[in-house]
């Protein structure tokens, strides 16, 4: 029995009443069918709508032929009225998505012929995939465009042409449709074929914000938002901005600037600090000058540092030089022997104190797991072989 779809007569449409024609248990709930419904099944890239049958939750609502089935979480009685409330937040919030993205596409299509060949609404953003490349520096045009659109609170008109109409009708589309095929038309932006549910007006859209445009396959993905989500993540990244604006003690129109001067500041200290670790590193190699294996712990370096460290030890001393940093459970290590093969200890290790990590003959470098007591005692073995 085909459903009569309520939400393409009034997608404002929000508490309706209607018939119970067939309930069934299926796995997670019970497949129920109404003689009407104004809740919006999964397609075309936007989700379905949410809500309540009477007392019964509202899962999920899928199309099947005709018919619109209601996942629902406990039964309702066949040939029962029942009214049915939609969470009108989500559903308003669907809507502008999905209109915003038809004004963009609509746009990206004028301007430069891609199609949209993929469209998904995220939790935060919307992705639209396009077919071909468009410059990152036209983003801000295309923006303005759709926003232009939205301010001048234009009607959204869906209809089904005739059999004799459509073929005299231009829309956008990525093939050849056939009849019915449903329009939806935002004048002099957009002529499309959608089976979706849209605002009435684009006024009710808001506002409309391009986040990225980045290559995807042989065109590119566009991440966007509208109305309330991309005022809810506009606020976020304000928020964001006057957390950096105050840890910089700078206007929170100039964070940028004072971004990049911390990063030179940061850059030259780098430097610095690069240039007394090496003189430390060297100071520390000296002590070891003409003696056999050497076993060396220095706190809280990096694995790059570990390795530097080792290396210097390497030249000066005539055997092998193991240097570890960092606490009890988790030591980076490095093994060098610049006239001799560390293969046979890096072994060793991995085997007596689950060490991991790997090399060339002359260079083992990894992290271990143990104590430094048991790294002691390792070496203090191993040395005396």
């Amino acid at each position: 029995m085909e459903t009569q779809k309520l939400y393409y007569s009034d997608s404002h449409l929000y508490r309706f009443t209607a018939t119970v024609t067939r309930c069934e248990k299926v796995t997670n709930g019970y497949a129920v069918t109404l003689d009407a419904t104004a809740f919006y099944p999964e397609g075309g890239g936007q989700a379905c709508d949410l809500g309540t049958l009477g007392s019964a939750k509202v899962l999920d609502v899928q199309e099947r032929g005709e018919e619109v089935i209601h996942l629902c979480d406990t039964p309702l009685t066949v040939g029962k009225p029942v009214e049915g409330i939609i969470d009108a937040e989500r559903r308003f919030d669907l809507m502008q998505q999905h209109t915003g993205e038809h004004i963009v596409s609509g746009i990206i299509c004028a301007r430069f012929g891609y199609h949209n060949v993929g469209f998904h609404v995220g939790t935060d953003m919307i992705t639209i995939d396009f077919d071909g490349p468009i410059p990152a520096d036209a983003l801000p045009e295309i923006e303005a465009a759709a926003n232009r659109a939205v301010w001048q609170n234009l009607p959204i008109r869906c209809w089904y042409p005739t059999p004799e109409e459509l073929p005299n009708v231009s829309y956008r589309t990525k093939r050849v449709l056939p009849w019915p095929v449903r329009i939806v038309e935002i004048p002099g932006v957009d002529k499309c074929a959608c089976c979706g549910v849209h605002v009435a007006y684009t006024g009710e859209i808001g506002l409309v914000k391009l986040f990225s445009c980045v290559k995807f396959h042989q065109g590119v993905r566009i991440e966007m938002a509208c109305g309330g989500r991309a005022l809810a993540l506009l606020n976020a990244a304000f928020d964001q901005n006057r957390q950096v604006s105050q840890a910089f003690s700078a206007k929170w129109m100039q964070t940028g600037k004072a971004a990049r001067k911390m990063n030179e500041r940061l850059a030259a200290a780098e430097y610095r600090c690069a240039g007394m670790e090496r003189r430390i590193w060297d100071a520390i190699a000296a002590d070891y000058q003409g003696q056999g294996n050497v076993l060396h712990f220095e706190p809280e370096l990096s694995a790059l540092a570990v390795r530097e460290l080792a290396d210097r030890i390497a030249e000066k001393c005539v055997g092998t030089a193991a240097v570890f940093s960092g606490t009890d459970g988790n030591f980076n290590v490095c093994l060098v022997n610049k006239n001799g093969d560390v293969k046979e200890l890096g072994s060793a290790l991995k085997s007596a104190l689950n060490a991991r990590g790997g090399g060339n003959p002359g260079i083992f470098q990894g992290t271990i797991p143990a104590t430094r007591e048991q790294i002691d005692q390792f070496f203090q073995e191993w040395f005396r072989r």
